[in-house]
């Protein structure tokens, strides 16, 4: 004989499998007692209608910088009941959205504070590699110079002979 289930019961199992509760299905099954492939249907049915999303606790690590962002914006906004739902259908908690835009204002203030210290380098770096190139053509200059020293000398000897006296 197959139970039936109210769908204010169902709606409030399914409430466990979300943040901040996120239980595995086994284990709401041994706490509700029903059957774990009525939750799994469950909770697909509850995918399709998009009404509810991955649960995995782990989730709000795997989000990117554009979605957190995204985030971020559309939470903006909300009350603290608001914000609480929409964490619940995305499967985040409210922590991580507080964590991620710390991270954004350290990253903007740090950024400025590092190009200033990036700018000063970068001057730093090109005075020593125009110094560096303008020895390099004065070493370049000496080496051609003593080149052509020499095979004026060679030349030299060839003409007057092997063993020059003014040698």
């Amino acid at each position: 004989m197959r139970q039936q289930y109210t769908e204010e019961k169902k709606q409030s199992v399914l409430k466990k499998l979300l943040p901040p509760y996120n239980m595995a299905i086994p284990e709401l099954s041994r706490a509700e007692g029903i059957p774990t492939t009525t939750l799994y249907t469950w909770r697909a049915e509850e995918r399709k209608r998009g009404n509810m999303t991955d649960s995995n606790p782990s989730k709000s690590l795997h989000v990117n910088a554009a979605e957190r962002l995204q985030i971020i914006i559309e939470t903006a906004s909300l009350s603290e009941l608001e914000l609480g739902e929409y964490c619940r259908k995305k499967g985040i908690y409210t922590h991580d959205i507080q964590v991620w835009k710390d991270e954004i204002i350290q990253n903007l203030s740090g950024q400025k504070a590092g190009n200033l210290e990036d700018k000063k380098q970068a001057k730093k770096d090109k005075d020593r590699i125009k110094s560096l190139e303008k020895e390099l053509r004065r070493k370049d200059k000496a080496l051609a110079e003593t080149a052509a020293l020499l095979v004026l000398r060679k030349k030299l000897q060839a003409f007057y002979g092997e063993g020059s006296e003014e040698d």
